[in-house]
């Protein structure tokens, strides 16, 4: 079974900009509840459909799908729930690990997050200095959270 493990921070500045070339994002949902989500994402030339159940705060359990553009396209356009999520993805190499940076755009502009996947719960990794607060245990920053409740939205 494919296990996802993975924890998020919010950014701190821009440093990370200069250390790869974003590529763009976008992804709907066809099916989010608090426990299980359905994703259709586009990455760049790449497209996907993704089945995800949460077990805790960090691991979920992933299924992730190639799909034929066109078919992710019309996902997008006619069969999304919420809001379409679009973002900057920065692929970070740092220590031996690989850190993704979504810089989000449109309704969830200035939100800026650090993920990084593990191999295993527990397992130690060196944050970057431009990472910063741990949010991995606050659902509001999840992409399914903002496509039905975007950052704009949000009292800061």
């Amino acid at each position: 079974m494919a296990l996802e493990i993975e924890h998020k921070f919010l950014v701190k500045g821009k440093d990370y900009q200069k250390l790869a070339k974003p590529t763009l994002y976008r992804q709907g949902y066809l099916s989010i509840d608090a426990n299980k989500e359905i994703r259709v994402r586009m990455a760049g030339e790449k497209c996907f459909i993704t089945v995800k159940s949460k077990i805790n705060e960090t691991m979920r359990h992933e299924f992730e799908y190639t799909i034929p553009a066109k078919d992710a396209k019309t996902m997008l356009n006619q069969l999304c729930k919420g809001l379409i999520v679009e973002k900057y993805r920065y692929c970070i190499p740092f220590k031996g690990m690989i850190w993704e940076v979504d810089e989000f755009c449109g309704d969830n502009a200035g939100l800026v997050i650090a993920e990084i996947e593990l191999t295993t719960q527990g397992q130690p990794f060196e944050k970057p200095a431009w990472v910063g607060l741990e949010v991995s245990n606050d659902d509001h920053y999840l992409n399914a959270a903002l496509a039905l409740n975007p950052y704009k939205n949000w009292k800061k």
